[in-house]
């Protein structure tokens, strides 16, 4: 069968662990007679969770893609991970849609994590819905949950369906307003409220309505509806029990008929960038002119290639046609396009504007890289998406160089599929720093280099990278002579040491007259400062922040060498740091804390406890607070399973470098004590 644009529906299931994603995704597939049976997650045979991880696991570790036909329309279903740890890999496919349904745990509380993806998807201007699952639950007040939904998302949640008095079905509050005995409400004030909600929209339509004084057709409502969904106005409440199969035929009706289409929902931020800046640009989502896509997704198979999941946003794409990647001048080749079910892949033609598709052996493409049938789009980009910065780091060892550069290669794939991970090099303490978003994203990660490259790593807190620096004036003085029975050593160095601003690196004058030092021993002077700047002076890490001046010294016609320079350079400053008050400064990171508001004296109670302090608090829409603060970045190693620990899960943090500032006396002393450094021979 053949789709227009408008028969397209693009959505994203999005929710908590355990919330029924999966399962949801299954019993929609067998509903819309796609699949013969829906899968469990027990058995391991849902389309979703095809990846043996998962099916170990028992839930989903990535983002699963279902393209299937429903009431006429084609549907790209995506259902996502729910654990907070995958966030990311959650938020990266919804430039993909048009519409999000958050599907909800009835017997569970609203988690921070939940709400701020939420309130994402609707700063990203993309329709929203809720599923209430798992209504059949013993001893549940489903009253209370929507009255729990309103109070955390806004009075915008609507029920557009009741579940009946018994909980083995639900009664439409939309389409079909013939009373039905219902859990909790009525049909009748659900209607009105969904109907008094959407008008508001449409002020010729309120008119109508008030004029009228009574009911209006689901098909005159509808122009409204997508508006009220597209300003965030409206977000439909359904509930479902997937457990029993109730009310996901009557979720799949309200989805053809109601969410919209690629051309309804709010346009995708696509900008064209210039050496001036971006403009906002407007695409039409058409078969026709030139094929824009853009892609949200690289998977990477070491045998097959690369594969990349594209949303088709204009034009048509054909196999056998050639795109550009981004401004790059030379195009590749469609060879093939997929639909995806799971792990299952079916080879189409063609794909139109507004659908969703892979395209495998697509070297050279990238996450969120734009793909374009003519030179014209060159510049265009699509905004991309904000992402969660990774703060919870490992470092890594492997025990050979061989494993060495496998992993490297591991990293490099796995940082490509997954741009909530990124891989630190850290060249002044020799490491490599893989950070994600918690403890079981890492744990992932390294499960899967092992089993597809077959190399296991040692993994380590992070090093830190302290400093060191002087804090007042000093002055340095040494002669080096060495007699060896032929030709000697000789060069004597006098120079003067002063702190700079933080920041401000390293000054080197050459203050000498009368040429006591050659002008060709100059370079050896401060190639021997240079050394002890690398090396460290009291606690062997890199010193910063120092001004030098040599300002004497002498010479001798013979024995004068660059060698000699280089040590007399070395030992006076060395000489001079002694005196001038030297420190070891450790890093200090931005840190900003969201909890919910019952944890902020705890969290601000252990922010100061490891030395930190609490900047200023702010409290969010969904009623959490935001804690922003400084601490020490040795502090913040290990402290996500802290704040997990007070914050019962539900806390997040992200935070970024600010400054170096000096450690504690106690610590200086452990770390100069620690200290053994070569002597010169």
């Amino acid at each position: 069968m053949s789709y227009k644009t408008e028969d397209l529906l693009n959505i994203a299931l999005v929710g908590g662990a355990n919330s029924g994603k999966t399962e949801l995704t299954d019993v929609i597939l067998a509903e819309a007679k796609r699949i013969a049976k829906a899968g469990k997650i027990q058995s391991q045979d849902t389309v979703s969770d095809f990846d043996p991880h998962e099916q170990s696991a028992q839930h989903s570790l990535k983002p699963s893609f279902c393209t299937f036909e429903c009431n006429e329309r084609l549907i790209n279903l995506i259902d996502t991970p729910g654990f907070s740890d995958f966030i990311g890999r959650t938020i990266s496919v919804l430039p993909a849609v048009e519409s999000v349904a958050l599907v909800l745990d009835a017997s569970a509380s609203i988690d921070t994590t939940i709400q701020r993806l939420f309130n994402l998807v609707g700063v990203r201007g993309l329709c929203r819905m809720i599923v209430v699952n798992k209504i059949d639950a013993e001893g549940l007040d489903l009253s209370a949950c929507v009255d729990q939904i309103q109070q955390v998302f806004g009075k915008e949640c609507l029920p557009i369906n009741l579940p009946s008095a018994n909980r083995d079905g639900v009664v439409d509050c939309f389409f079909n307003t013939d009373e039905g005995e219902t859990d909790f409400s009525s049909v009748a004030e659900a209607h009105e409220n969904i109907i008094d909600q959407v008008v508001e929209v449409d002020e010729e339509l309120m008119e109508l309505y008030l004029e009228e004084g009574g009911d209006l057709p689901a098909d005159r409502l509808h122009e409204a509806f997508e508006k009220a969904l597209r300003e965030g106005h409206l977000v439909p409440i359904c509930f479902t029990s997937v457990e029993k199969g109730v009310g996901v035929s009557d979720l799949l009706e309200i989805i053809t008929k109601l969410m919209p289409n690629p051309r309804e929902g709010n346009p995708p931020p696509f900008e064209v960038i210039s050496s001036d800046g971006s403009q906002p640009a407007a695409l039409e989502a058409s078969t026709e002119g030139n094929t824009v896509a853009h892609v949200f997704g690289v998977s990477i198979d070491p045998f097959k290639g690369r594969m990349a999941l594209c949303r088709v946003h204009q034009g048509t794409m054909r196999t056998g046609s050639q795109v550009f990647i981004d401004e790059e001048r030379k195009p590749i080749k469609v060879s093939h396009i997929l639909r995806l079910l799971g792990g299952e892949q079916t080879e189409v033609g063609e794909v139109i504007a507004g659908e969703v598709c892979a395209i495998p052996r697509a070297e050279g493409v990238s996450v969120n890289s734009v793909l374009h049938s003519s030179h014209e789009e060159d510049n265009l980009r699509l905004k991309p998406i904000d992402l969660p910065i990774p703060v919870y780091g490992l470092a890594i060892r492997t025990k050979n160089d061989t494993d060495a550069q496998r992993i490297a290669d591991a990293l490099h794939t796995i940082s490509a599929e997954d741009p909530s991970v990124l891989v630190e090099q850290v060249a002044s303490v020799n490491e490599t720093v893989v950070r994600g978003m918690g403890e079981i994203h890492l744990r992932v990660i390294f499960e899967e280099i092992k089993d597809k490259y077959d190399v296991e790593v040692d993994t380590d807190v992070p090093s830190i990278v302290y400093k060191e620096t002087i804090t007042s004036s000093a002055e340095g003085h040494h002669r080096h002579k060495k007699q060896t029975g032929g030709a000697g050593q000789f060069g004597e160095v006098y120079l003067r040491i002063e702190p700079l601003e933080r920041g401000a690196g390293f000054e080197f004058i050459d203050n000498i007259v009368g040429g006591v030092i050659p002008g060709q021993f100059i370079p050896a002077v401060e190639k021997g400062i240079q050394q002890v700047l690398n090396e460290g002076a009291i606690s062997g890490h890199q010193m910063q922040d120092i001004r030098v001046s040599v300002y004497d010294g002498k010479h001798h016609p013979v024995d004068s060498k660059e060698i000699a320079f280089v040590q007399a350079g070395k030992k006076a400053f060395l000489n001079a740091v002694q005196s001038a008050r030297p420190i070891i400064m450790e890093p200090i990171v931005d840190v900003n804390i969201n909890v919910p508001n019952q944890c902020m004296g705890d969290v601000a109670g252990d922010l100061s406890s490891m030395g930190g302090m609490v900047n200023g608090s702010n409290v969010q829409p969904d009623s959490s607070v935001e804690i922003q603060g400084q601490a020490p970045l040795r502090e913040l190693q290990t402290y996500h399973s802290r704040l997990n620990s007070i914050s019962g899960g539900k806390g997040s943090y992200s935070m970024q470098f600010s400054h170096y500032a000096a450690v504690q006396p106690l610590l200086q002393k452990q770390l100069t004590d620690a200290f053994h450094p070569v002597e010169d021979e």
